[in-house]
């Protein structure tokens, strides 16, 4: 057999634990020799439309700036009956808050010194940022299915927090007193405990 390597690259698998959409795998594969990354969802987390993204692939390329890789913005969308599709933002301020917020947005000509017809906007992420890379995977393709706002979810999560029973502070002294016991002979100190609702005393091993 004649085997012959084509393209040197790397792959990387990670897992995502999104408080938003849920656990998520994915596959991040670097070409070198072409200066790109592609980022794959191998699994996602469970409903109708997550289901869809499964497979589902982002490539990020080498743009006019060293060392940086740019992402054409296109968000995805879900019709009245769960089927997905995407579409190429028009405008910046179509561009989700959250990643004007976070990411270099710029102009397609800006970032990549050409001209296409409907590119119109792009993010630039650090070529060795896999993190942020990964980030923006959820950020246009999940988020947008998601039924919950991050801001109801951040909301839910603070209130299961304040419901949860805390542990009781407890402060623990030692008096330096022993007793021994009339029968077997062991020494036990003795201690004083003081918790937020009582104060109690125990004997211990020392």
């Amino acid at each position: 057999m004649n085997l012959r390597q084509l393209r040197n690259g790397e792959v990387s698998y990670y897992r995502a634990k999104d408080f938003l959409t849920g656990e998520w795998l994915f596959k991040l594969c670097r070409d070198k020799e072409l200066g790109k990354v592609l980022v794959k969802a191998i699994k996602c987390p469970p409903g109708v439309r997550f289901a869809q993204l499964e497979g589902n692939s982002m490539v990020f390329q080498q743009s006019q700036r060293e060392s940086w890789l740019y992402d054409i913005i296109s968000l995805t969308q879900a019709d009245q009956n769960d089927k997905l599709s995407r579409k190429i933002v028009d405008s910046l301020e179509e561009v989700p808050t959250l990643i004007r917020e976070n990411y270099e947005i710029k102009p397609y000509e800006e970032a990549t010194g050409k001209t296409a017809p409907g590119k119109h906007w792009v993010t630039l992420s650090k070529t060795e940022d896999e993190k942020a890379i990964i980030t923006l995977f959820l950020l246009e393709r999940a988020w947008t299915l998601s039924h919950t706002t991050p801001e109801e979810k951040l909301t839910t999560l603070k209130e299961q927090e304040r419901l949860k029973p805390k542990e009781e502070r407890k402060k623990e002294i030692d008096t330096g007193q022993t007793w021994t016991c009339p029968i077997c002979g062991d020494e036990f100190r003795l201690k004083h405990i003081e918790k937020e609702t009582a104060i109690k005393h125990a004997l211990k091993k020392p």
